[in-house]
C-alpha cells in the first residue's frame, strides 16, 4: 500500500505541473480523484497497455467527466500506455494530451471522447452490454462527477441499467460536493443520490475517496457485488483539490491554473517520490 501512496504523491505533483506549465487546466477534481485513479490502474483493474480499442479480454475504463484529464493522462503514462515525458506537452497545439481526452488523436488508453459532460454513463453502459454479448466475463469502470448528474442524459443511462440488469458496471461518483459555479447543493441540489440510484435498481456502496486503503478495498469490494442482477454504484467521498492545502474544498479551483508562487507551494507540500516526468 505505500507504494500505491507514493504514485498517488507523484500524480499529484504530475497535476499540479501540467497544468501551471500552459495556465490552464481543471487541477481541483484531479487532485480530489488521484487515490481512485492509483487504486484502479495499479492494483485493481485488470488492463493491458499494449491498447486496443475493443478491450475484448480486459476490463475497461471510460472517464465521463473529461475534464478532469490531468489526472488521467498522468495514471495512463505511468502505468506504461504512453512515454512519460509525453506529459510536458498537455494541452499544447497538436497534442495528444487535449484538454478534454479525444479518441482522433489515438492516445492509448483513451476509448471516447468526453469533451462534453454527462455522456459517459451511456457509453460505460453499451461497452458493458458489448461485454455480456461477447461472453467477456471482465467488467466495465467508469468515472462521473457529481455536478455532472445534473445531465438529464444520465438519468435516463443509469434506469436502462437498472432495468436491463446490467451487472457488470462499476460507475463511481466523485461525491466532492463542488462544481463550477459554486457547490453541488447550490447550482442544483442532487441530494439523496444514494436514496436516487437505489430506487433505480442499482447495488449502492459509499466510500471515502481520499484514503487509499479503503479506495482499494472498495472496488474490490464493488467488484464481488457484480454479476448479481444489477449494476453497481460507489458514491465516493472526495475533497476538491486534496493534498493541496489552499486549494482543499473550494470550487474556484475547478478550473483554473497556479501561478509560479501557488506551485512553489503546492510541490512543497507533495515530496518528488518516483522521479518528475
Amino acid at each position: 500500500m505505500s507504494n500505491l501512496k507514493d504514485i498517488a504523491t507523484q500524480m499529484r505533483r504530475d497535476i499540479v505541473r501540467m497544468v501551471h506549465a500552459v495556465q490552464s487546466g481543471h487541477p481541483g477534481g484531479s487532485l480530489g480523484c488521484v487515490e481512485y485513479f492509483t487504486a484502479l490502474y495499479f492494483d485493481v483493474m485488470k488492463h493491458n497497455p499494449d491498447f486496443k480499442m475493443d478491450g475484448v479480454g480486459e476490463d475497461v475504463f471510460f472517464l465521463s467527466n473529461g475534464h478532469i484529464s490531468p489526472v488521467f493522462y498522468s495514471a495512463l503514462a505511468r502505468s506504461g500506455y504512453f512515454p512519460l515525458d509525453e506529459l510536458n506537452t498537455f494541452r499544447k497545439i497538436n497534442s495528444r494530451l487535449q484538454g478534454h481526452p479525444t479518441t482522433h488523436e489515438h492516445l492509448p488508453g483513451v476509448r471516447v471522447a468526453s469533451g462534453s459532460l454527462g455522456q459517459g454513463m451511456s457509453v460505460a453502459i453499451g461497452a458493458a452490454i458489448a461485454k455480456k454479448l461477447n461472453k467477456d466475463e471482465n467488467l466495465v469502470y467508469s468515472l462521473h462527477g457529481d455536478g455532472e448528474l445534473d445531465e438529464g442524459q444520465n438519468w435516463e443511462a443509469i434506469m436502462f441499467a437498472g432495468a436491463k440488469g446490467v451487472d457488470n458496471l462499476i460507475s463511481t461518483v466523485d461525491w466532492n460536493g463542488q462544481q463550477i459555479d459554486g457547490t453541488t447543493q447550490h447550482v442544483l441540489n442532487t441530494d439523496s443520490l444514494h436514496a436516487k440510484f437505489e430506487a433505480f435498481n442499482w447495488i449502492v456502496m459509499e466510500m471515502e475517496g481520499n484514503d487509499m486503503d479503503a479506495v482499494v478495498a472498495g472496488l474490490n469490494k464493488a467488484k464481488t457485488l457484480t454479476g448479481k442482477g444489477k449494476p453497481v454504484v460507489i458514491l465516493m467521498k472526495t475533497i476538491m483539490g486534496k493534498g493541496v492545502d489552499f486549494m482543499e474544498g473550494k470550487h474556484e479551483w475547478h478550473g483554473i491554473a497556479p501561478n509560479d508562487e501557488q506551485l512553489k507551494q503546492a510541490l512543497a507540500q507533495l515530496p518528488e517520490t518516483l522521479g518528475d516526468y
